[in-house]
C-alpha cells in the first residue's frame, strides 16, 4: 500500500481542506515543560461525581500529527464545565510525514484535561502527566488512559473516543521495516509499528470496565465484523462505514451539546454525534469539497444490545439465500451494493476491489434481483424485509450521509452497518487471515456465505 493510499485510509488531504480554516498551534516549549509536567490533582474527598467524563484517545503518532493536534483546539472551544469532563492522551512524534513544530515541538505522549479557551493557534489545556514515548499501538495503553481516567474524573457516565486511522476488521500485516508502508486496524502507532488489533477492541473494556458511549474517530470502524467485538463495553457504537473525510467530527458543535445537556443519556449523545456531523459537512465549503473530491460521507450510532439478534437475522437470511442458490441475483447485487473506499482510482478505478459493503442495501438489492419462480424466494425476500427493518428501527439509533461516491453511487444507501462483502478478485492490501476468529464470525457464520459467493461465475 503506498502511503498516498494509507493517507486516504483517515482522511483527504486536498488543498480545500488543509487551508479551510485549519490553523496548527504556535504554542512555545516554554509554555508547556515536558520535563516537569504536573501530576494530576488528587480527588477530594466527597468531590461531586460529574455527569460524564469524554476521553479521547488521540493517536497522532503517525502522519496526521498536525489534525490530532488541531482537533485539541477544537475541543477547547468547548472545554470541561461542572457537569462534564473531557480529557485526552495525545502522542506524537517527529521526523514523521507532515511532522510539524507547532505546539513547542514536543514528542512522546501526554494526558490533558480541556479547558475553554477559544484561541484556535494555541493549546491552553494543562498537560497533567508525560508519559514519555509509551507505544499508542498497544491496546493496553487505552486501558491505562481509560482506568486513569475514571479514577481522577468519575462521572455517572462515560465516552470513549479513539481517534487515528482506521481499516475495519482487517488486521494487515505489519510492514516491519518501514511502519509508513502499511496500514493498521485502528490506533496504529508508527514509530512502534503496533496497532490494535480487532479482537483487541474487546479486551480494552474487559480490562478497563464499560462506557456508555464508544466512538471510532477513524475509517471504516462501523462494521458489524467490530461492532461485535465492541457489544459487551459500551451501549451505544459510533462510527463511519466509510473513510472520515475532514475535518473529522464536528467536535465544537457535539461537546457544546453535551455541556449544555449534561443529562443526557447515551443514546441522545449518540444523536448530538450524528447530527452535528452532517450539519458541519453541509455546510458549502465542506459540502463542496465532498463534490469536487467525488466522496460521500456517513457517520451512525447503533444499539449494541442489538448485535446478538442482528447476527441471529442475518444467519437465517444467510442460510435461506444459499438454498435459493439464485446466483444472478447475488452476482448483481455484488455489483450494484455500494461499497468503501479501501483503494483508490489507481488500484480501484471501479470500486469492485473493495470488500466493504453496505449490508442493508446488499440484502435489498438481493431481493430486488430475487427470481420468485424459484422455491423459497418467497422466504428469503420476507426474511431480507425483516433483516433490514431490524437494521432501521432497531440496530440504528442514527443515521446520516450526504453526497455520492467517485462511480456516482449515492450515500443515501448507507444505512448504518457495513459488512465484508467479496469484490471482484484483486489485491488492495495485505491482511491476516483473522476473520474467523471474530466473535461476529462465530455468531452469524457469515463467512459460509461470502465462501459461496466468491464460488459464483
Amino acid at each position: 500500500m503506498t502511503k498516498a493510499a494509507l493517507l486516504t485510509a483517515f482522511i483527504v488531504f486536498t488543498p480545500a481542506a488543509l487551508h479551510a480554516g485549519f490553523k496548527l498551534n504556535t504554542v512555545s516549549s516554554e509554555d508547556i515543560k515536558a520535563d516537569a509536567p504536573a501530576a494530576p490533582a488528587p480527588r477530594a474527598p466527597g468531590e461531586t461525581v460529574k455527569d460524564w467524563t469524554i476521553m479521547v484517545f488521540m493517536n497522532g503518532r503517525s502522519n496526521i500529527e498536525p489534525f490530532a493536534l488541531n482537533d485539541i483546539n477544537r475541543f477547547e472551544t468547548a472545554g470541561s464545565s461542572d457537569k462534564v469532563n473531557i480529557v485526552a492522551e495525545l502522542g506524537r512524534s517527529k521526523g514523521l510525514e507532515n511532522d510539524t513544530a507547532a505546539d513547542g515541538d514536543w514528542e512522546g505522549v501526554r494526558r490533558y484535561l480541556i479547558v475553554r479557551d477559544m484561541d484556535k493557534e494555541r493549546i491552553a489545556s494543562p498537560a497533567l502527566m508525560d508519559l514519555g514515548k509509551v507505544d499508542m499501538g498497544d491496546y493496553r495503553e487505552v486501558v491505562s488512559f481509560v482506568k486513569w481516567a475514571k479514577a481522577a474524573y468519575p462521572a455517572r457516565r462515560y465516552m470513549l473516543i479513539i481517534w487515528d486511522h482506521g481499516w475495519g476488521w482487517i488486521d494487515p500485516k505489519k510492514p516491519g521495516e518501514n511502519p509508513l508502508d502499511g496500514g493498521k486496524s485502528i490506533s496504529h502507532d508508527f514509530v512502534s509499528g503496533n496497532y490494535i488489533g480487532t479482537t483487541d477492541l474487546g479486551r480494552i473494556f474487559k480490562e478497563a470496565g464499560r462506557v456508555d458511549v464508544y466512538a471510532s474517530m477513524a475509517c471504516f470502524m462501523q462494521m458489524a465484523e467490530v461492532a461485535y467485538e465492541l457489544k459487551d463495553g459500551a451501549d451505544i457504537i459510533i462510527g463511519s462505514e466509510e473513510v472520515i473525510q475532514l475535518p473529522s467530527l464536528n467536535f465544537e458543535d457535539f461537546f457544546g451539546l453535551m455541556l449544555a445537556n449534561p443529562g443526557a443519556g447515551a443514546e441522545q449523545a449518540g444523536v448530538y454525534a450524528v447530527d452535528t456531523f452532517k450539519e458541519m459537512y453541509s455546510r458549502p465549503e465542506y459540502h463542496d469539497m465532498l463534490t469536487q473530491n467525488k466522496y460521500g460521507t456517513q457517520l451512525s450510532a447503533i444499539r449494541s444490545d442489538k448485535l446478538e439478534e442482528l447476527a441471529r437475522k442475518i444467519k437465517n437470511w444467510t442460510g435461506l439465500a444459499m438454498q435459493v442458490n439464485d446466483a444472478a441475483a447475488y452476482k448483481k447485487a455484488r455489483t450494484g451494493v455500494l461499497r468503501f473506499e479501501i483503494g483508490d482510482e489507481t488500484t480501484d478505478p471501479d470500486k469492485q476491489i473493495s470488500f466493504y459493503g453496505d449490508l442493508y442495501h446488499f440484502v435489498k438489492l438481493v431481493s430486488a434481483g430475487l427470481d420468485a419462480g424459484r422455491p423459497g424466494a418467497d422466504k428469503l425476500k420476507a426474511a431480507g424485509e425483516d433483516l433490514n427493518k431490524f437494521i432501521a428501527s432497531g440496530l440504528t439509533v442514527k443515521n446520516v450521509y450526504l453526497g455520492m461516491d467517485r462511480t456516482g453511487k449515492d450515500y443515501s444507501n448507507t444505512h448504518g452497518i457495513s459488512i465484508n462483502i467479496p469484490g471482484k478478485p484483486g489485491s488492495l492490501i495485505e491482511y491476516y487471515p483473522t476473520y474467523s476468529r471474530l466473535a461476529f464470525e462465530k455468531a452469524a457464520e457469515w463467512k459460509k456465505f461470502t465462501d459461496y459467493l466468491e464460488k459464483i461465475d
